[in-house]
């Protein structure tokens, strides 16, 4: 096995977990608290090595960068672990990650970097098809009860890729004229921040909750997703798009959602029925035609349990 194909199942693997970690983060602390101290610890770390590598600078238009960090960094994890805690770690994982490359086609169809032929169409289809499937189980329908919480988790989640993906057909400029590792740094400097003021406005977070990141398994599960799904899963990736292109580092969205599908109902006792398996399986095929769908060059936006790999979440 080649050293790039042990790298890909590293990441896959990592991203894959990440969904654990979170999941049990936002049983012990505030998700927005979470999610800016995350990057607390992580844009420093980012910017240092962007330094390292010669491309700190700032590029471009400044405004784009803040708009976009306020996408892929604020809106995208504010929602992303509010959704975690409440809906299974696996169904997160492929609404997440599925849903990437269809609202990619979609969002970048509104700002003139896409077009749409058939194989789109079928793919976003398919999707929703998806989608319906995964909510099946989850609405309030024909006399079935379902916890309104979880299919509103399922809806935050989504509505995080949404967020990730709009960042990223905005950040789309940016990467020509900056290192993809300065932009995600920064990025995630000015969603640390927001994230932050977000949290101490809303969450009310205080000394209580900020010691509660130091204690286990708090302090184990944000040391995971600074290290892991931040600065390893990333830095790999960045040299599977030097070494592979953005298809083949991008088919990490077919490998994680079913690591985390597993991890969930092996770690973490949930449950995982045929509607689920045929939702995902559905969605899966939705991102596949979605990622084969000829456009112009552009890596794959990474999940949202990842940084933003801009660009490219």
């Amino acid at each position: 096995m080649s050293r790039n194909a042990v790298l890909f199942l590293t990441m896959s693997v990592v991203w894959g977990f990440t969904w654990i970690p979170s999941k049990i983060a936002m049983d012990h602390s505030p998700p927005l608290l979470f999610a800016a101290v995350r990057y607390i610890i992580a844009a420093p770390l980012m910017l240092i090595m962007a330094h390292m590598m010669g491309g700190l600078a700032i590029k471009g238009n400044p405004g784009r960068l803040v708009i976009s960090a306020l996408l892929v960094n604020t809106g995208c994890y504010a929602l992303l672990y509010w959704g975690i805690h409440r809906t299974p770690t696996g169904l997160a994982a492929i609404v997440n990650m599925a849903t990437i490359p269809l609202f990619s086609i979609l969002l970048g169809r509104l700002h003139g970097d896409e077009t749409i032929d058939r194989r789109k169409i079928a793919a976003i289809a398919l999707g929703a098809v998806g989608l319906a499937l995964l909510y099946a189980r989850r609405l309030p329908v024909a006399g079935h009860t379902a916890d309104p919480s979880e299919a509103l988790g399922l809806a935050a989640v989504l509505g995080a890729s949404v967020c990730y993906c709009w960042g990223a057909v905005i950040s789309r400029p940016l990467t020509r004229v900056m290192s993809p590792m300065a932009l995600a740094g920064w990025q995630s400097a000015i969603g640390a921040l927001t994230l932050l003021i977000l949290s101490l406005s809303f969450e009310q977070a205080g000394m209580a909750e900020l010691k509660e990141l130091a204690r286990w398994p708090t302090n184990g599960c944000l040391a995971f997703m600074v290290i892991g799904g931040t600065l390893l899963g990333y830095l790999i990736y960045l040299r599977l798009l030097r070494d592979w292109g953005p298809f083949r580092a991008g088919l990490y969205a077919f490998v994680s959602p079913a690591i985390a599908v597993i991890a969930g109902v092996v770690f973490m006792g949930e449950t995982f029925g045929w509607q689920e398996a045929a939702g995902g399986l559905v969605m899966f095929t939705a991102a596949g035609l979605a990622i084969t769908a000829r456009r112009p060059a552009a890596p794959v936006p990474a999940p949202a349990s990842a940084p933003p790999p801009l660009r490219a979440e």
